[in-house]
């Protein structure tokens, strides 16, 4: 892996509660400057893209806990869609699966993909999940046609492990994220399977890259 295809790896995020409209440009820009893509809060995608059309954008749907009702969630995917989105990283909602209501688990992420005619990523908050619930929801996620597997909002008690990434890669690509603060836990992670790293810290990863 060359420094280009490390770059394209990384969604540049910005996705705190203080987030303004200057740092998701910035976050933008530094995406451009980069390669990077960028994911950063619904609120601003259309501003971003039309700030840097090229730049792959990623938003969130249901954040940070997935327990928005199922036609909220449906209705923010389409709408960041047509803001311009490029992909979605859609908050499961761990309350249903482990109140044992599959189905409902199953048919929310389904509803959401079929609106959307962009990528879809399940964040599964893989940290406080057992592993036993991890491939529960990992098997759901694939029956809903998703895209990618998730391991994290980055707001959870902790953050992406390598060992989540091995076991979720048995499904579906994955996007590791939460913690991911430096160039050896990214390649870490993409060693382990990963196919994209979510960070806050993206420009610091790529300056890691040893030349």
């Amino acid at each position: 892996m060359d420094r280009a295809e490390f770059a394209a790896a990384i969604d540049h995020t910005v996705l705190g509660p203080e987030t303004t409209l200057e740092d998701a440009l910035e976050t933008v820009e530094e995406a451009d400057e980069y390669g990077m893509n960028a994911c950063i809060p619904p609120c601003y995608v259309e501003e971003a893209g039309e700030h840097r059309p090229e730049v792959t954008l990623a938003t969130v749907v249901g954040f940070p806990h997935g327990q928005n009702s199922p036609e909220t969630k449906r209705k923010e995917g389409v709408e960041a869609w047509r803001a311009g989105a490029d992909e979605l990283d859609v908050v499961c909602n761990r309350g249903r699966l482990l109140g044992d209501e599959s189905e409902r688990f199953h048919e929310e992420l389904a509803e959401i993909v079929a609106a959307v005619p962009i990528p879809v990523k399940v964040i599964l908050e893989t940290s406080e999940l057992t592993g036993e619930e991890i491939r529960q929801a990992a098997d759901l996620a694939v029956e809903a046609d998703a895209a990618m597997l998730k391991t994290s909002t980055g707001f959870g008690e902790g953050g992406a492990r390598v060992e989540d990434v091995e076991l979720l890669a048995e499904y579906l690509p994955v996007k590791a994220s939460g913690g991911i603060g430096d160039y050896e836990t990214a390649m870490a992670m993409l060693e382990a399977g990963a196919e994209r790293i979510g960070a806050s810290s993206g420009v610091t990863l790529i300056e890691g890259f040893p030349d």
